[in-house]
């Protein structure tokens, strides 16, 4: 018998819009890929211009509002990918994450990376399981 998958684009306007040829997120059966965030605020699509952690938490805003649309929340992240343009900042990405994640923790990886869109310090996706 062959399974057909279930495929939906998630998109909420509580979260910044793409700024490319992308979608905030995609959902394939229980599974959803959430396309990289970085500190945009979503009602003026403008970097947020506070120090490194009100980035990093405006990132996280913006992963749990698409996260929300696509019918879940943070604890449903499995893997998270955080990626900084200054390793330095990843003490700041562990202190903020206590905040908004409970063990058990998801998998994760950090990269160093020469530059981000628009300018951005700090860039995350994810992926969850419904």
């Amino acid at each position: 018998m062959e399974k057909i998958m279930q495929y939906e684009i998630i998109n909420t306007p509580n979260a910044p819009q793409a700024i490319g040829t992308y979608s905030q997120a995609v959902k394939v059966d229980n599974t959803v890929y959430l396309s990289g965030q970085i500190p945009l605020i979503p009602d003026t699509m403008t970097l947020h211009t506070g120090n490194i952690t009100a980035q990093i938490r405006q990132v996280f805003d913006n992963l749990r509002a698409v996260a929300q649309a696509a019918g879940g929340d943070l604890a449903n992240i499995v893997k998270l990918n955080v990626f900084l343009t200054n390793l330095d900042h990843f003490a700041f990405v562990n202190e903020i994450m206590a905040e908004y994640f409970q063990p058990p923790y998801p998998a994760r990886a950090a990269v160093g990376v020469a530059a981000l869109p628009k300018g951005a310090v700090v860039e995350m996706d994810a992926i969850l399981v419904l």
